[in-house]
Order: C-alpha cells, then structure tokens, then sequence
C-alpha cells in the first residue's frame, strides 16, 4: 500500500521574513567562523600599519634616510637567504595575527547589577515626573526605564558615575524647590560619599547628572603666573573657567624646560580700581581653611603691595609675617588693632585727598597712592565682643571707610570669619560692600547659599579636606575651589614640602634689608606681638 505524502503547512508571510533571517543569521555565523583567521590578521595588518606611520611620523627629518637605507638592507638580506621571502611572509603573518588577536570582549549594556540599579532608580523617579492624566506617562510603575534614561556609565564598584535623564514637559523645572527635590533622590540612589553635579536643561527637558572627581590637593603656595592686580583664591573644575596657569606639585622639582609642571583651572579673583568686586569675605568652619587663604593672600600681595594684619583668634597664625619687608603691622590685640584699623581709614582718606588733588591739577596720581594696600581682617568679631566688655568701639566700625572708598585708593579689605557664632557678628558694611564671596568646610547648603548668595550646582560632602568650597565672585556663578597649600611655617604638624614653599615666599625681613622712606604724612602702626 503506497504511503501518502504529509500535508504541507502553509507558510505566511512573516513566516518566510523570519526563516529569512535565521538562515541569514547562520550563514553569517558560519562565514565568521571560517573566516576569522584572515580577520584576524587583516586586523593586525591595519594596526602594523597604523603603528608604522606613527613611528615614521615621528621620527626626525635627519634620521629618516638612514632608517631608509636600514630597511632596505634588511629587505636585501632577506631575499638572498634560502627560503628568505617564506620566512619573512611567516613571521609577518605571525606577528600580524598577535597583533589583531581580540583581548579583552567589548561590553555592550549594562550587567545584572547595574540593570537593577537603574530599574530601581527609575521606579524612585515615578512620584515626582507622572501624574494621573498623562496619557502615555514617560514614567510609569512597571515601564520602560530605557525610554526615560540616555548616557549611563558605571565604575568599577558598580556606582553610577553619569546619568541622563529624560523628563516630562510638565515637570516644574523651573522651581527650585522641585529640582532640589530630584537632585536629592538622584543623591541618594546613587550612592552617597560622593560630588555631584547636576546640569538641567530647561528648553530640551534633560538632566544630567555626573559625579566630580575630587579637586587636586597637591598644589601648594607659589609664585603663579597672573597680571598685576590678579590674585589666585584657589583652582576648581577643568572647563569651569576659560584659562589656566602651570603649577607646580607640593616637593615636586621643576626641570629645565619646565618638566614637572602641569596647567590648573585658577580662580582669579581681579582687584584694582576697575574691579567690580574689590573686597573679599571668606567664611568657614573651624579648620576649614580661612586663615590658610588669607596667608595665601598675602604671599601674593607681598610681591606688589604693602599688608596689614588683624589677627582677632589669637592663635598666632601670621606670626611667620610679623618684620618682613612690606608687612606693615600684624596686630593681635584689641588696642592694636583698634590703632592699625584707625590708620588704614586714614591713609585711605589720605589717597583720595591726594589723588584728587594731582587729578585737578593734571598731573597723574602719586605712586604712594597707587601702591595697593591689602587689609585682612581674621575674625573681627572676637573684637567685637572685646571692645563691648571693654567699653571700646567695634573695630568693624573703622572699615567703613576702606570698604566704601577703597577701591578708588587702591585699598584691598579681606574679611574671614568662622560661620559658628561670628557671623551675625560681621557688621552691614562689611556684608555689603564684599561681593565676592568663599565658603569653606563642610557646610549645610542653605548656608552656603545664604553667604554665597546663590545655590551651588553640587551636593556638598560631609568629609572635605581643608581648604576646600566654593567662591563666587560678584554675580558670576559657584565654582568648586581648593585653596592652595599655604599653611603656617612654624607649624610642625603640616607637611616639610608645603612650610618649605612658604618659607621661600615668604620676604627677607625689614633688619636684614635696607631702609625704605616712608611716604609724607603716613605713620605706619608698630608690630604688637602682645595676646589680647
């Protein structure tokens, strides 16, 4: 009996597309497979070749021709031996194949892990970017989380290190209110212990968030390259600011020709009669930082200008700068700050007087006047509660005249105070009349926004080192800032490289160097090295 012939299913269309790619697919394969030998040293041949021009490209215009008449020697010597070309052929298909072997697989997505974490930081985000009437929600419990994240990179504990986020057009991105309300939930999803810096892009609906690296702590005080009436508060984020300075690394040695040295993003802060910031507030917790930036300060005045020093914690810490040549007082006690503080208001008034009477008689101002003179008040209001136990006027009174006209005089006034008591203290004009602003340590970020006047682009950490916050200067925006390394020289506890790069700024002092005239009418304040 004949055996009858299986009906035939019929195949639809989709069917035939997807037998189509399945046997497209395996072909591919098997030809990948075949194949791969002469990939293999097709690819080490391009990299051979890539390598050569490099070095060819690099090699002097002097030296080229002998390397010519090297090579063909070589090529000569291995045509005439026995079997030369075969051998030759062999090992350049050799080296060829190691040269284009597949070392390490290319990671192409995210891993287990690192898909739970951004599944996790997705469904976090849907009480903030969905509301009930939103016909097709771009974030849903249970959606898609490719559709709401672009760029996404992990390291190598499995941390997000960079995040962009998609958000609805509805979201009120312009409050601050809500934005800090994301930020903090991307925070804290993310791992914290780390700075993050969170760019929104109101007109597209985007938001990146990426994780700063720490700013280098290695730069200690030195002569940085600025012009006249440029001061280095510190440096920050590459890219934050349009230029850079070289720099020079905490016991580095620098070479001949410059090796050592590396370009830093510097904060420059401007002063000068053009400056449309010219005094300066620096606030911070204790051990933060403040006195180290005014030392910074100093140093850097010192090459061009003369300093007055008010010392209000009485720890001694310019005790380094007390008779060296342009160090006019460095007072730590009560009367003698209250004496240098009454001077600096009138030589300021003095400038003016004088300035304005060469500008009527058309003659440039005396040089006396235009040689800056840099006041730099730490703590003030330990004064201030002094001179009220002792029936004295505040000494924050007396800068109201080289905060108001100083900048006309060529009078520079620098204010540090420490943000736990003291600056309630800090009197309406110094808050005033100083617009550009450093707050230092780990503080509270409505604190930093109150003295900075606007709120950083980061989280703050808990842990910093010393020295390490933001400044803003006038109304320009929070940049991150780490001050250089300048700590007291006297100090043992800070490190040889850093007191040996203060020591060699620091001037000869006034015994060992000659007299200099002082200028009519100015009777510079005695050194009071007395605690209060």
């Amino acid at each position: 009996m004949a055996r009858r012939p299986l009906p035939r299913i019929p195949l639809g269309g989709a069917d035939r597309i997807a037998r189509s790619r399945e046997f497209a697919r395996t072909a591919a394969d098997n030809a990948t497979d075949v194949l791969h030998p002469l990939i293999t040293i097709s690819r080490g041949l391009r990299l051979l070749a890539v390598a050569g021009r490099r070095k060819w490209a690099g090699t002097p215009k002097d030296r080229r021709g002998p390397t010519l008449f090297l090579a063909a020697a070589c090529l000569l010597v291995v045509v005439l031996l026995p079997y030369g070309l075969l051998l030759g052929l062999i090992t350049v298909m050799g080296v060829a194949g190691w040269t284009g072997r597949r070392r390490t697989p290319v990671k192409t997505g995210p891993d287990e892990a690192e898909l739970g974490r951004l599944k996790a930081l997705y469904e976090a985000l849907v009480p903030y970017f969905a509301v009930p009437e939103d016909p097709s929600p771009l974030f849903a419990h249970g959606g898609e989380w490719s559709k709401a994240f672009g760029d996404h990179s992990f390291d190598d504990s499995g941390r997000l290190t960079r995040l962009k986020v998609r958000y609805p057009a509805y979201f009120p991105d312009g409050e601050p209110a809500a934005r800090e309300r994301i930020e903090q939930l991307l925070h804290a999803k993310s791992g914290r212990g780390r700075e993050y810096h969170f760019a929104w892009d109101e007109e597209n609906n985007h938001l990146v968030m990426s994780v700063l690296p720490p700013l280098p702590t290695t730069i200690a005080a030195q002569a940085f390259v600025t012009a006249p009436g440029e001061t280095v508060l510190g440096f920050t984020d590459p890219g934050a600011v349009p230029r850079t300075v070289p720099v020079l690394d905490a016991g580095a040695e620098p070479g001949a020709d410059g090796e050592g040295r590396r370009d830093a993003p510097p904060v420059v802060w401007r002063t000068g009669p053009r400056s449309t910031e010219p005094h300066l507030l620096a606030v911070g917790l204790p051990g933060s930082g403040t006195s180290t930036l005014l030392r910074s300060i100093a140093l850097q005045a010192l090459s061009c200008g003369d300093v007055l020093i008010v010392d209000g914690s009485g720890t001694g810490e310019y005790t380094c700068l007390a008779g060296r040549r342009g160090v006019l007082a460095v007072e730590c006690g009560l009367a003698g700050a209250l004496a240098s503080l009454e001077w600096a208001a009138h030589e300021t008034e003095r400038r003016l007087i004088s300035a304005n009477r060469a500008r009527q008689s058309g003659h440039p101002a005396p040089d006396d006047t235009r040689r800056p003179l840099w006041i730099l008040v730490d703590r003030p209001g330990a004064f201030g509660h002094l001179a009220a136990a002792d029936g004295r006027p505040d000494p924050q009174l007396l800068l109201d005249v080289p905060l108001r006209h100083g900048r006309a005089a060529s009078v520079t006034v620098v204010v540090a105070e420490q943000c736990d008591g003291g600056l309630g203290a800090l009197s309406e004009s110094v808050l005033g009349h100083t617009r550009a602003r450093v707050a230092l340590g780990p503080m509270a970020p409505e604190l930093i926004e109150s003295v900075l006047g606007a709120p950083p682009h980061t989280t703050p950490t808990g842990s910093v080192p010393p020295g390490r916050g933001y400044a803003r200067l006038g109304t320009g925006g929070v940049l991150r800032l780490q001050v250089p390394a300048t700590p007291d020289p006297f100090d043992e506890s800070a490190g040889e490289a850093e007191r040996n790069a203060v020591r060699a700024l620091l001037p000869e002092r006034e015994d060992s160097a000659s007299e200099v005239p002082e200028p009519a009418g100015v009777a510079v304040p005695a050194v009071e090295t007395a605690d209060r």
